[in-house]
């Protein structure tokens, strides 16, 4: 739900009912990962998405059931004869994944009519989550998507200090669903989690919780004023990422060189990089290739708890800079965290392509890509799933 914050948020301001079918669990190759959404409002209205189109026309027909009876829905969707199709596929009303693969959608109905709530969600609450994550606060929606039937579909808004808003259906469990959902948010999980009625697991009746997260957009820090940083900051904030570009010449560190980025800074990288908070999502990337500036700038990067730090020059730049850098106390440990020549080989020339390279790679570092062609490879695609759970609420599997 949370992946359509911005959408959802308004049709609330604007009065709207709608539900929204959220993947809670995926297997195997599926289009989709958990938490991708799609919403349908009363006027027929879909924004968003669950899978690459094999199901999508099913689960719109879940979303309007939903809000025409105010309940929420659990529904497995499995493969139509294999990943190829098969015999099955010959069938043109078959609904399941092409892909091979499984997904679990949650369908949650957010009304205004009191009445409608029975089975769903306060609206105040889902109102509560879906604000937090439009803003940039960080925050959690945790909802019962399997447990005794008066609980399903219930949901807490857990907000990054862990203070909540809504319930599960008891304080206990609750507070348990909040500590837990604390640990998602700090960690950008998305994912189930299990736990008892009376709090923690095995706690009276089993309850299990989709718990979905929502946090700021992850930073890029680009260093060096160059055509190479403008062409980064335009793929960086394409991917998400909130873009600052820092050079200490003012001549070079303009605005208007780098429209793309969400702030440009005049100050020298490594003072900048000192007044800084980040997380271990941020990305810093070094395009100076010029030691006055590298040097002092990545013996900090690279004690920093963050994703990915590259540094931009040619081989031998990378070797000099090495030794200049274990001169200033740089370990090995710390040097192996450089990502030097920066970017994978793509054979790019241009700023846009070298940009292309640099993105290419933080992405497959984030993921546990290996960079490598997927022709012929015979490796996963995905490579982060959620184990799909059973019991009675996983009843409805959708197959051909």
């Amino acid at each position: 739900m949370l992946d359509i914050a911005a959408d959802l948020h308004r049709w609330c301001a604007e009065g709207r009912d709608f539900a929204v079918a959220t993947i809670t669990a995926v297997g195997g190759s599926a289009p989709r990962q958990p938490g991708a959404a799609l919403a349908v409002d009363a006027e027929g209205t879909a924004v968003g998405s669950v899978s690459s189109g094999c199901v999508e026309a099913a689960v719109y027909e879940l979303c309007v059931r939903s809000l025409a009876t105010g309940s929420t829905l659990v529904e497995r969707f499995a493969a139509i004869g294999g990943a190829t199709g098969g015999a099955a596929g010959e069938d043109p009303f078959a609904v399941g994944l092409t892909c091979g693969g499984t997904i679990d959608v949650l369908v949650t109905p957010v009304r205004t009519k009191p009445e409608a709530r029975q089975g769903a969600p306060e609206r105040s609450t889902v109102e509560a989550a879906l604000a937090a994550a439009t803003s940039g606060r960080p925050a959690a929606l945790a909802r019962v998507v399997e447990g005794p039937d008066h609980l399903v579909g219930r949901a807490l808004h857990v907000r990054g200090d862990g203070s909540r808003e809504g319930t599960l259906g008891s304080a206990a469990l609750d507070r348990a669903a909040a500590r837990q959902a604390t640990v998602f948010v700090h960690g950008g999980r998305t994912g189930t989690l299990c736990l008892g009625t009376e709090g923690g697991p095995g706690c009276g009746e089993p309850v299990s919780l989709f718990v979905e997260t929502s946090l700021p957009p992850p930073r890029m820090l680009v260093f060096g004023a160059v055509d190479f940083a403008a062409a980064l900051a335009r793929a960086g904030r394409f991917l998400g990422y909130r873009v600052t570009v820092c050079d200490v010449r003012p001549v070079f560190t303009t605005a208007a060189r780098f429209p793309e980025a969400d702030e440009v800074i005049t100050e020298w990288p490594h003072r900048y990089l000192d007044a800084q908070r980040l997380d271990a999502r941020t990305a810093i990337c070094v395009l100076t290739h010029d030691a006055r500036f590298d040097i002092p700038l990545l013996r900090r990067a690279l004690r920093l708890p963050v994703a990915y730090v590259g540094a931009m020059g040619s081989h031998r730049t990378h070797l000099a800079r090495v030794e200049e850098l274990r001169a200033v106390g740089v370990t090995g440990a710390e040097l192996a965290r450089l990502r030097s020549p920066i970017g994978l080989d793509l054979g790019g020339r241009t700023p846009e392509e070298t940009a292309l390279s640099i993105v290419a790679e933080i992405v497959a570092l984030r993921n546990g890509g290996s960079g490598v062609p997927l022709t012929g490879g015979g490796m996963a695609i995905h490579h982060d799933h959620t184990t799909l759970p059973s019991g009675p609420g996983y009843a409805g599997v959708r197959t051909a």
